[in-house]
């Protein structure tokens, strides 16, 4: 958490830092080459994360984007068709990966509730034909980065759980943030990958580990994404430093500081939806994120994020009217107030 004379950073939950257990599995961690199987953090870690995510196995890997691009690459084949909903990190925020190295289309289907009606994937898969490429998988995103951290829910994972099944397809989740998810839906992160066949998830946000992601899904699935990890160049050796502490990451009282996150976040959307020229849509607030609306007359979000960044406060522009705030363990709820408090003086002035 920040120090009085530290800025409140709500720019990103990429700033959490290691808890004091992690950083001590770290240091006393026994290492091996992980590539051929000899490290025992990296091993546990692996097992560890199938566990939680309820699946039969799992690869360490150093990115959530690799992570992606793995599920891609095993799930489908050169010239196949990815069907995604239009605004998922995959297709925005990955630098077009899927295309350059693995020679794939992202069609892109609209879900401004962050996952699209199972009836508009529908019409989106294409019919056999031999002008068209073959639809090959649907990808999900929970939380979703880009409509503010709100979760998709049970019930439309469902429904695109049984749409592809209808049609053969593999379904793979980007869960990056399926930790907030859980919170979000009170339920356990294995129920949500349930509805899916593959699931990358993230280490490294809010629950603090310093570096990584996992991948998760079958034993056949897994086994060849290890060949695609070695082809991208994640075969990290002695990985057992960052296993350790990511193993610490995943203990069940770690999930506490993702509630308190949550409630963080509340704590704000609340306080700025109180206040003039700024408006919140608090049913939108179900994660760590906050997702406001400049309508202060001669104000615009970039000048209202520069005029918080003069008074400690980050927070990032994400539109021409929209600031994005993210809470993470980094701030706790002093600094919630603080940037409230900064917020008013600017708007009100």
């Amino acid at each position: 958490m920040q120090h009085e004379s530290q800025s409140v950073d709500l720019r990103r939950d990429t700033t959490t830092r290691p808890d004091r257990q992690m950083k001590d599995a770290a240091f006393e961690a026994a290492l091996g080459d992980s590539v051929y199987g000899e490290d025992p953090d990296h091993n546990a870690l692996e097992q560890r994360a199938a566990e939680v995510l309820g699946k039969q196995a799992a690869i360490f890997l150093p990115s959530g984007t690799m992570g992606n691009l793995i599920a891609l690459l095993v799930h489908t084949g050169r010239a196949a068709e990815v069907i995604l909903e239009q605004n998922a990190h995959i297709r925005t925020s990955e630098t077009g990966n899927a295309a350059a190295v693995g020679g794939l289309m992202l069609r892109g289907v609209p879900g401004p509730n962050g996952v699209p009606a199972a009836e508009d994937l529908a019409a989106a898969i294409r019919a056999d034909d031999i002008h068209y490429p073959r639809s090959s998988l649907i990808c999900l995103e929970t939380s979703h980065y880009r409509y503010g951290g709100i979760v998709a829910s049970l019930q439309a994972m469902s429904a695109i759980r049984e749409l592809a099944d209808q049609h053969a397809l593999p379904v793979h989740l980007d869960g990056a943030r399926i930790w907030n998810a859980a919170v979000a839906l009170e339920v356990e992160p294995a129920l949500i990958a349930g509805y899916v066949d593959s699931v990358m998830a993230s280490l490294s946000k809010g629950l603090g580990a310093p570096v990584g992601s996992v991948l998760a899904g079958s034993e056949r699935f897994i086994a060849e994404a290890r060949r695609y990890r070695k082809m991208l160049g994640g075969g990290m050796r002695q990985t057992g430093w960052l296993c350790a502490a990511a193993l610490q990451a995943l203990r069940p009282d770690n999930l506490e500081r993702v509630r308190q996150d949550h409630r963080n976040a509340r704590a704000l959307a609340e306080g700025i939806a109180a206040l003039p020229g700024i408006e919140v849509d608090l049913v939108r607030v179900q994660t760590n994120f906050v997702l406001a609306t400049v309508t202060r007359a001669g104000m615009d979000a970039a000048q209202l994020v520069r005029g918080l960044a003069e008074r400690g406060v980050l927070a990032t522009a994400a539109g021409p009217s929209t600031v994005r705030f993210v809470t993470c363990s980094e701030v706790n709820r002093d600094g919630i107030d603080t940037a409230i408090g900064q917020l008013r003086a600017i708007l009100e002035h």
